[in-house]
């Protein structure tokens, strides 16, 4: 069976003189050794780029000097990954991008966003027009604004695609991707799962709350609404000792696994015939050897998370910047970003508009929605290097004043915290608007910034600053309570979603 990617691509060359295109192309593709030969032809395109990226790339090696080129590709063209490979790459190799659609819903049938861009090998003077679509439906939502210079990212705010990785968020395992189950056989509902533990008490080590993004935000009581089979590191036999739990997955999750394993196998034999020297997948192959586990059981966040008393979540992919504090016993779904610490200030600063500013610009996407990616948004976000005693506090202190500001309004009005941030966005007085805005003024503080002051300016300069001097061997302040503070206790507090 062959493994198919779709690219949409619109390809337009023209000479400065000519009014005919010299050439217009659409490509839908292709097999998994279509892309090997890809990847051989541009190593240095990194591998997780959309492929549309590689037309990009081609196209402008194809171009002469005074060439124009338009292309349509998925919207994350402009993020991570992907923009490194394709429009970073242009602009670095003298090209200027005159005119183009940051985001906007794809026409046809596909339920895509895509984004356009109209480059220029060379320079061209005067003002470069941006296009955004700000909506869900086809026909509104528009708006544009015109710079001096369009950035690879496709941004209307200060491009801050440059910013640098900082080895004291990343090496410290501040951030990381909920569970993935992988089969819907490890899944449970409360009832089955506690006349089971009822019945054998042993079953606790293995059955959890499994708590999802829509769980936490779209529901009343926000909690979680399903159990999982967790086996955690246990091998074959060590899973056996949970017979009902094991016979279940043996004879809903093992058939899945070996059908996906065979037909990984099929994809890998057609990429080797193509290449001998071909990158072949694995993942299924390594799923079936553990098939009673999880598909990504993500023992590392367990391990941090269950040492604490509680730990911080958001929605992997949102709208809108919702934390919340989770009791340890429940397990996270990977539909959520987990953020191991405890404490009032680290939430304070993560739930701040000081953190979703660097969020929105250093993020990705899916459709119109928000993606937390911890190599590209938490481990370049600096966090404040030199707080006082007394701004720390503060963070703290504002953070707890949302939290119980939050938790009032949704138990007196009835709402989700979907449906109370929805209605943040309606003009007009909100109590929780003030919470927000006493919180955000702390966080500045903690920074040392004005409260007029541009926030992502002044994170990207403390980015740079932060990287420089890790580079000369200087410890910096990374996530979490500054170093000064010895004793974390007056910082916690005990609320948090149980099970």
């Amino acid at each position: 069976m062959i493994s198919v990617q779709a690219i949409v691509t619109s390809i337009e060359l023209r000479n400065p003189t000519e009014s005919q295109p010299i050439e217009i192309t659409q490509f839908i593709f292709q097999s998994a050794s279509y892309v090997n030969r890809l990847r051989k032809a541009y190593p240095s395109v990194p591998g997780r780029a959309d492929y549309c990226v590689y037309w990009f790339r081609r196209t402008h090696d194809y171009l002469k000097p005074g060439q124009r080129a338009g292309l349509v590709g998925t919207n994350t063209v402009r993020q991570n990954y992907s923009r490194e490979g394709g429009l970073d790459y242009i602009v670095a190799n003298g090209g200027t991008i005159t005119e183009a659609v940051s985001s906007m819903i794809w026409p046809g049938e596909a339920v895509v966003h895509v984004s356009t861009v109209d480059w220029i090998k060379g320079e061209q003077k005067g003002k470069k027009r941006l296009y955004i679509q700000e909506s869900n439906d086809q026909t509104t939502g528009w708006r544009h604004q015109d710079f001096d210079n369009i950035g690879p990212s496709l941004s209307f705010e200060l491009e801050i695609s440059g910013a640098k990785r900082i080895e004291a968020n990343a090496k410290r395992g501040g951030c990381f991707q909920g569970q993935t189950h992988g089969h819907k056989g490890f899944l449970l509902q409360p009832t089955e799962a506690k006349l089971l533990i009822a019945r054998n008490a042993d079953y606790a080590d293995v059955l959890f709350p499994f708590l999802i993004a829509d769980d936490l935000i779209g529901e009343i009581k926000a909690k979680p609404t399903r159990y999982v089979i967790d086996f955690g590191e246990r091998s074959l036999l060590e899973a056996q000792q949970y017979p009902e739990l094991f016979g279940r997955v043996q004879r809903l999750v093992l058939p899945t696994r070996q059908s996906a394993a065979a037909k990984e196998a099929e994809t890998n034999k057609e990429a080797i015939e193509a290449n001998p020297k071909a990158k072949l997948a694995k993942d299924h192959a390594m799923a079936l050897e553990t098939w009673w586990l999880l598909f990504r059981s993500r023992s590392h966040m367990l391990k941090a998370i269950t040492k604490l008393p509680r730990y911080i979540v958001c929605g992997r992919v949102t709208k809108r910047p919702i934390f919340e504090f989770i009791d340890p016993l429940i397990h996270p779904n990977d539909a959520l970003q987990v953020f191991p610490y405890s404490d009032n200030y680290s939430f304070g600063i993560l739930q701040s508009d000081i953190h979703w500013s660097w969020f929105l610009g250093r993020c990705s996407t899916l459709k119109s929605d928000f993606r937390y990616t911890s190599n590209t948004v938490f481990d370049s976000f600096p966090w404040p290097q030199t707080p006082s005693d007394s701004t720390v506090g503060q963070v703290a202190d504002a953070a707890v004043a949302l939290r119980k500001k939050r938790d009032e309004l949704r138990l007196k009005h009835n709402l989700s915290f979907r449906e109370l941030y929805r209605s943040l966005e309606l003009p007009g007085d909100h109590p929780l608007k003030d919470a927000h805005t006493d919180l955000d003024n702390a966080v500045r503080a903690a920074y040392g910034m004005t409260k007029t002051a541009d926030a992502l300016a002044v994170l990207l300069e403390l980015n740079s600053q932060v990287a420089v001097a890790e580079a000369k061997g200087t410890t910096v302040q990374g996530p979490g309570l500054p170093s000064f503070i010895s004793n974390p206790a007056p910082y916690i507090t005990k609320d948090r979603v149980e099970p």
